[in-house]
């Protein structure tokens, strides 16, 4: 009978990772204190849409983006980026300029995310989530260690059966019927995993609720005649041109640009 002792290990695990992961995503999804009221999607600048839907990473893209759209970057499908116009427009335009060699030539993820971790996207994030548009970096981390924790407990529970299944199963038992049990903190865990998943696509990682919103209403009205909208709210799938979205990727995937003469 020792896999009763299992089972309830498992059950508690799956529980508190869950009621954890609950409690997070609660929090998350609660209104800033004192936010103000929510402005008009098109009240949103395409950096702040950006951010919304992706995060920094996402905002140091669709710099990138517009610099090559007005033909102050050209970025390579071999994933280098080489600067044609040396002044930037606004704050994100200067770090993505700032993080050029003196031969005004770097790869595109070195870019990428030096303008992720600049100073302007912190000033962006904060100003979203005093209005209550962007979810708070605090409660991010809440939900990331709840999906971790529920993952977890998931696989704890995987290897609370497996163990269950090597010892005697005892009178009345079969380990069919050992596993049967195990199976409902295994669909336990698992269908709180999947509604995480569901409810984390596409924006709620970074945006609130009410964030959220305004994305669904800018991607409704403004994607299919805007592509730098597009990129903002959806990423660099969208772009068309295969050389850019080759130029983009690099470093998505763990995968960099070569060295040059290498």
């Amino acid at each position: 009978m020792f896999w009763v002792l299992f089972l309830l290990v498992s059950w508690a695990g799956v529980l508190w990772s869950c009621t954890l992961l609950l409690a997070a995503a609660t929090r998350a999804a609660e209104p800033a204190t004192g936010a103000a009221t929510a402005p008009h999607h098109d009240e949103l600048s395409l950096y702040e849409a950006a951010y919304l839907a992706g995060g920094p990473g996402r905002v140091a893209e669709l710099t990138l983006l517009s610099m090559q759209r007005r033909r102050r970057l050209l970025l390579a499908h071999t994933g280098w980026a080489t600067v044609v116009d040396p002044v930037g427009h606004d704050a994100h335009e200067w770090s993505v300029l700032g993080a050029f060699g003196s031969d005004g030539q770097s790869p595109v993820p070195d870019l990428r995310s030096t303008a992720a971790a600049d100073e302007a996207v912190r000033a962006l994030a904060d100003r979203l989530g005093e209005a209550g548009l962007a979810v708070p970096a605090g409660s991010r981390r809440g939900v990331a260690d709840g999906v971790r924790a529920v993952r977890g407990a998931t696989l704890l529970v995987l290897a609370m059966a497996a163990a269950s299944v090597t010892l005697p199963a005892g009178a009345g038992m079969t380990h069919a019927m050992i596993l049967a049990w195990f199976s409902l903190p295994l669909i336990l865990g698992a269908s709180c995993l999947a509604i995480a998943r569901f409810e984390a696509h596409p924006y709620s990682r970074w945006a609130s609720p009410a964030g959220q919103r305004l994305l669904v209403a800018l991607d409704r009205e403004r994607s299919h005649r805007d592509s730098l909208t597009a990129v903002a709210v959806r990423g660099v799938r969208v772009v068309s041109d295969p050389g850019l979205r080759a130029a983009l990727g690099y470093g998505n995937r763990g995968w960099f640009p070569r060295q040059r003469g290498h």
